[in-house]
């Protein structure tokens, strides 16, 4: 074929691809209705963004990806783009509230490492440090970086944009172990191509970074089976540790391993069978003493959690799922979802047995039925692999590139001109700002008080710590403990943990605030702003009120803030 039908066939490709990809966006946008995720459903997002200023941006941005297309991405420095792009983009986000309510207790906890330090935290986690089926990894290093930069949310955006930009770096290493460095390349840069994932970077939970800790530990391991020497044993053993205590659903997915180490074999020809049966047993072992010696010390507190997820997490599942639509072609670029679907065939055909290193948590989503996808964000990674494997079928690169930067593009148009702008709508931004409020008073500290309806569903005890995260100001608060639901209705709600809080001690009074230099503040559930008559006499002394009461019309649980003050 001469080179002028070659560009006018690459020319009617990329057309042709054009056209389907903002054809999605209409198909997704007129199907929204089936979208039934829980925190970024399309359905709800349009509530507030406007559709027709996201198609607009989506023809400008899949143009400058043909633009980009045309380059030659990724072939001096990969990981350096892949980094730093990631990065960028996640950066977009850091102003999105804290709209998961679990973030509460990954601050309190990260909190007593910050004020009574790493010892206190190691010995006393599950025990004095109250824990709910939360493992200590990511805890652990958030209280860090407040010991060392101080308590603010910034710090830790940063660390979680790093973690997940290391995670587009490490898929794209796997790759390159696992087939080639094309494979590799494209597989980070279709991680771009979920916009879901964009909204769970900022926020201080563990699921970005448990993703981190999992690719860490397949790459590590990896490594050592193909250099085996001591050193690179140790740290693959330290990898699988750090995830497999990062959190409880890794501990199924960690089962990969096996998987790797039963097919990577034949990618070391020159290697002897029993040196690479004898480097994996070595990581076993070794991954097998961290991992129990971590078990035994913090037996009590472990064994409940695990009695816990199986009484009431695992069947909790079933109820509280979105549907793989909603998670496969509406959170993740449906491209993504097909040529991951397509990958099947080829590996097939190829009889290529690393393929079901990848194919291995993919299938367990699948296989156990996991269908909430924020348990499922570690798993993303192995689809992009999937995805781009499916993908090197096509031989003309500039296709592959602008198929993959097409996906990409519609991804960060949805989630920085839809999904964004809906979450800062969110009643959690309340939190936020009274936060910044508070900071701005020239107070010393304040008193919180939190005012539950009669039929509350979440105990707005839990949005204490989250407002102690926006704030530099001591708060105050004596969390009275009282349930208004008996123990069989709650031992099936989502929101179970939240009426089992335990007040952390450093919000205990231990030095009084200051009259002269305080305030008060009220935390409504969005239910009700009636003050107890007990409380009307104190702030009667306050001449200064501020409410904070955005809602978003969307979700039935909604903070209200009213702070009082001289």
């Amino acid at each position: 074929m001469g080179e002028k039908q070659c560009r006018f066939r690459n020319s009617a490709y990329i057309t042709a691809i054009s056209f389907f990809s903002l054809f999605l966006y209409l198909v997704l946008f007129v199907a929204r209705s089936f979208d039934d995720n829980r925190t970024t459903s399309w359905q709800d997002v349009f509530t507030v963004a406007n559709p027709f200023i996201v198609f607009s941006f989506l023809v400008i941005c899949i143009l400058a990806a043909w633009l980009l297309s045309r380059l030659s991405l990724g072939e001096r420095y990969p990981s350096f783009l892949l980094f730093g792009s990631s990065f960028a983009v996640s950066a977009c986000f850091w102003s999105e509230p804290e709209v998961i309510v679990d973030a509460s207790r990954y601050f309190a906890e990260a909190k007593y490492l910050e004020l009574y330090g790493v010892g206190f935290f190691l010995r006393e986690w599950g025990r004095a440090i109250a824990v709910w089926t939360d493992l200590p990894v990511v805890p652990f290093f958030y209280g860090l970086i407040f010991k060392v930069f101080g308590e603010s949310r910034f710090y830790i955006q940063i660390f979680t944009s790093c973690l997940f930009s290391l995670s587009i770096v490490l898929t794209c290493q796997v790759g390159k172990k696992l087939w080639d460095e094309d494979t590799g390349f494209y597989a980070g840069l279709l991680l771009l191509g979920i916009p879901y994932l964009y909204t769970q970077v900022p926020l201080m939970l563990v699921d970005v970074p448990s993703m981190f800790f999992l690719l860490l530990a397949i790459f590590s391991f990896l490594s050592a089976l193909e250099k085996g020497n001591a050193l690179r044993i140790l740290l693959s053993s330290f990898a699988i540790t750090l995830a497999f205590y990062s959190k409880y659903s890794l501990w199924l997915m960690l089962s990969l391993l096996i998987i790797i180490a039963l097919t990577y074999r034949h990618s070391l020809p020159g290697l002897k069978t029993s040196v690479y049966l004898t480097r994996a047993l070595a990581i076993a072992l070794v991954s097998a003493f961290l991992i129990g010696a971590v078990f035994i010390y913090h037996y009590a507190p472990l064994s409940e959690q695990i009695s816990l997820l199986l009484s009431y997490q695992r069947p909790g599942l079933q109820r509280w799922g979105e549907s793989f639509l909603s998670t496969f072609f509406f959170q993740i670029h449906p491209l993504i979802t097909l040529a991951a679907a397509y990958s099947l065939y080829e590996a097939w055909r190829k009889k290529d047995i690393k393929y079901l290193g990848v194919l291995w948590l993919v299938a367990l989503v699948f296989f156990f039925q996991i269908r909430r996808i924020r348990y499922i964000i570690m798993v993303f990674p192995m689809l992009t692999l999937m995805a781009s494997y499916g993908l090197q079928r096509i031989r003309q690169k500039e296709i592959i590139s602008f198929i993959t930067l097409s996906a990409v593009a519609m991804s960060i148009v949805v989630g920085v001109f839809a999904y964004l702008p809906f979450l800062r709508q969110n009643s959690a931004s309340n939190l936020a700002n009274a936060g910044k409020y508070l900071d701005s008073l020239g107070i010393t500290g304040a008193e919180v008080f939190t005012i539950p309806s009669e039929n509350s569903f979440v105990n707005p005890a839990v949005a204490v710590p989250v407002l102690d995260l926006f704030t530099k100001k001591q708060l105050i608060y004596n969390y009275v403990e009282k349930k208004p639901y008996s123990a069989g209705e709650l031992s099936h709600s989502p929101f179970r943990f939240s009426w089992e809080y335990k007040n952390p001690r450093y919000y205990t009074v231990t030095e009084r605030i200051g009259e002269d230099g305080s305030a008060i503040v009220l935390i409504f559930d969005g239910k009700t702003d009636e003050v107890p008559e007990g409380l009307k006499q104190r702030l009667a002394g306050l001449s200064k009120k501020v409410s904070f009461d955005k809602t978003d019309n969307v979700y039935e649980y909604q903070t209200f803030i009213t702070i009082y003050y001289r």
